[in-house]
């Protein structure tokens, strides 16, 4: 038995419109690396990373899975489709299949509604039993899956696709704090779990050696100081190990300096941090109160000043946003010297508090799914229009990355860091202008 596993790209206008973001910050789909972890070993497995590489549709294949995200779901449909057409099931799963099954249903045989961990392998073992026929329409959980449990990820299945970082771990699942642009608690839930430090040590164990480029690593976790005493544990745990790791967290890691010394000495060297809004009102709406502008600049100079570099992530189009907020955003990011910075306009996802409300007050203004990659206006903002929310993200996006703004932000660094610590963000830096500098200046 030989089943395909396939992470769609975004449809053929919608990649044009991205210019080639998605192939020059793409990592592994970790997601497929324990879904391959969770298949018994006598099916052969093979993942197509549509991103990189193109999908064989005549390739001989018993069962195709894909996992979408919202905006690649309308290619993710195609691909479905096409492989139906030739006789081959087609099995759905992610966020977007979890929050709208009924509309995924459509396009597959089979639908996993949540976390795939004990929903895959009955699934299989129901295909092996009797085909189609033996598939349920839907495969869901009555709870969560015990971390515990959670697979070792087969990279070996993707070591050679070309991905500039390819090692991820995931060690926690679940967000307490639910915020109203977010789907991460719809999927997996309002409760931190974790995977035992133990665990995860020795998955690291084998995957680090002596070469250097073993030790490069990243943490998928939506928040990996959620939980401080479990981050102080891991931290300590990390340290004998000499990594280079990146990893997302709340800003409030910069309140606990035990902590941010123990990152700093596990060989973290960056952070994505989502500030969302430099408006009070805007954090406000967004649910988002354990944000506290006011430590904001505070917070970025401590965590400089342990040599981490920050990638600062802004959300554009609040009830609350005027036009100003684009100016007022790009000026504070160049006083604070934000390392890398990510903008977005404000998407009701389906699955979230914003769709509903939106929704509700009849604001959606566009269905088209392959616009909600967080680049497009898809509801009319109160303060300004659709088309002066898409004109002013662009601006800022232009503006950041500028080479003025970019020098602005790497020199004259808090603390006295060194520019080694400044070279891989000044990458990024530039690999965004290169990605945004084509774009007509407004």
């Amino acid at each position: 038995m030989k089943i395909l596993l396939i992470s769609p790209t975004w449809k053929k206008e919608t990649k044009i419109k991205r210019m080639g973001r998605g192939r020059i910050f793409k990592v592994p789909p970790h997601n497929l690396l324990i879904v391959s972890a969770l298949t018994p070993k006598d099916v052969k497995v093979e993942i197509i990373d549509e991103n990189i590489e193109e999908i064989d549709f005549d390739k001989k294949v018993d069962l195709v899975g894909i996992t979408t995200m919202t905006a690649s779901s309308p290619r993710a449909y195609e691909i479905a489709d096409t492989f139906r057409e030739r006789g081959v099931l087609v099995v759905f799963g992610g966020i977007h299949a979890t929050v709208l099954p009924e509309e995924t249903a459509k396009h597959a045989d089979a639908v996993v509604i949540g976390e795939a961990e004990g929903l895959w392998e009955r699934l299989i073992e129901d295909f092996k039993r009797g085909g189609k026929q033996a598939l349920a329409k839907f495969y869901r959980n009555s709870q969560r899956p015990d971390p515990v449990k959670i697979p070792i990820p087969r990279r070996e299945l993707v070591k050679d696709k070309g991905y500039l970082l390819s090692r991820f771990l995931q060690l926690t699942r679940g967000c307490p704090f639910d915020c109203s642009f977010c789907s991460v608690s719809k999927f997996f839930g309002k409760k931190y779990r974790f995977r035992p430090v133990k665990k995860v040590i020795e998955e690291i164990k084998g995957m680090v050696s002596k070469p250097l480029k073993t030790r490069f690593l990243g943490f998928l976790d939506d928040n990996i100081v959620g939980n401080i005493a479990y981050a102080r544990e891991l931290f300590k745990a990390l340290v004998p190990y000499k990594l280079l790791w990146i990893g997302q967290s709340s800003i409030n890691i910069a309140r606990h300096e035990d902590v941010l010394q123990l990152a700093a000495a596990s060989g973290c060297k960056g952070l994505f941090i989502g500030f969302e809004s430099i408006s009070e009102a805007s954090l406000a709406e967004a649910d988002k109160s354990q944000n506290k502008i006011k430590f904001y600049e505070k917070a970025i100079e401590k965590i400089h000043r342990f040599g981490i570099s920050i990638e600062g992530a802004f959300i554009f189009g609040f009830d609350h946003d005027d036009k100003s907020i684009f100016k007022k955003t790009v000026e504070f990011i160049e006083r604070v010297k934000l390392d890398v910075v990510q903008f977005s306009i404000l998407t009701p996802l389906p699955g979230t508090k914003l769709y509903e409300k939106l929704e509700k007050e009849d604001r959606i203004i566009d269905r088209n799914w392959s616009n909600y990659d967080l680049a497009h206006a898809v509801f009319k903002p109160k303060s300004m229009t659709p088309q002066e929310l898409k004109q002013g993200f662009d601006w800022a996006y232009q503006r950041i990355y500028r080479l003025s703004s970019i020098f602005k932000r790497l020199t004259s660094l808090s603390g006295g860091r060194r520019w080694k610590y400044s070279l891989p963000a000044l990458i990024l830096n530039l690999s965004y202008r290169r990605i945004f500098n084509g774009k007509e200046k407004k």
